[in-house]
């Protein structure tokens, strides 16, 4: 078997010299993403730092309740909150959440439009399933190296490698919405006179709104975990006294650190998750009237 090792495939050599290309080629490109991500990720944090803690509480427990209605999310949203800030990890919080709200975000402008282009061409997801199945599957570290030196350290680069992580959520989760529109559905709308962009934005959309609701909550939650990671590259946050804990064997201050996450996950996961019913029956007059 020796002849087989011989001769080695320079896959290594190859990934090296495309990235050091992007770096003397697209250097301006990065730096411009970059700039640009950290400021909206500064805006972020500006909205959310500016307040005093018990104010920014009380608003964003007023919005849990205005979103949700429910009186056991916003009263468990107080509390964690409380806890956290108890514990004196509000300001990181604060940036954890920035880095989470900065890279959904992101997700969702990618990923949506992607997972419909690959429910209306079944090609497109032939190609995107392997890419997809890359991106979640091979190690986090592996793409958080290059990230580094494209982006530098900061928030940039754990933004950039929680994106690779969490964006084939979205572009799954709205591709199953969107093939999973009953046929019947969409004919009774083209009968009716609907183009192809209000079948989508009226019937399909509509229609697929659970699943795009479950893959934003899903792309928040990969978010999440990769916050310690994202800590390695320069990421402010909750990561950072968990990796901490984790290089003096602080038992005490990791499980603090870590509690805030999960309370942070808690929070959001209970105030963006979409009860599991399955989506109203319409009838051919409905539709008739909406479109």
């Amino acid at each position: 078997m020796d002849w087989l090792t011989e001769t080695k495939i320079p896959i290594g050599p190859w990934s090296r010299a495309f990235v050091e290309w992007l770096t003397a080629h697209g250097g301006w490109a990065f730096d411009a993403a970059s700039l640009g991500l950290g400021r909206a990720i500064d805006g972020i944090l500006w909205c959310l730092q500016s307040p005093p803690p018990l104010v920014a509480i009380a608003v964003f427990s007023v919005f849990v309740w205005w979103y949700r209605r429910s009186i056991g999310v916003t009263v468990f949203t107080v509390l964690g909150l409380l806890v956290i800030l108890n514990q004196g990890y509000w300001k990181e919080t604060t940036e954890t959440l920035a880095l989470v709200l900065a890279s959904t975000a992101v997700c969702m402008l990618i990923g949506m439009p992607i997972g419909i282009a690959a429910a209306r061409r079944q090609w497109i997801y032939a190609a995107l399933r392997p890419v997809l199945d890359l991106m979640q599957t091979i190690p986090t570290f592996v793409y958080l190296i290059p990230a580094l030196i494209l982006f530098g350290l900061g928030m940039v680069p754990g933004l950039i490698a929680t994106v690779i992580f969490a964006v084939p959520a979205p572009i799954r989760l709205t591709r199953l919405g969107i093939v999973s529109t009953p046929e019947p559905l969409k004919e009774a709308a083209v009968a009716f006179g609907a183009t192809p962009w209000q079948v989508l934005r009226k019937v399909e959309l509509p229609y697929a709104m659970p699943q795009i609701m479950a893959g934003l909550t899903q792309t928040i939650m990969l978010s999440l975990s990769m916050v310690v990671i994202a800590a390695l590259v320069g990421a402010n946050g909750l990561g950072v006294p968990v990796v901490r804990a984790l290089n003096t064997v602080n038992i005490a201050r990791g499980f603090e650190a870590g509690l805030c996450i999960v309370i942070l996950a808690i929070i959001l996961d209970r105030m963006l998750r979409v009860p599991g019913q399955a989506p109203p029956k319409r009838t051919l007059s409905f539709w008739k009237d909406r479109l």
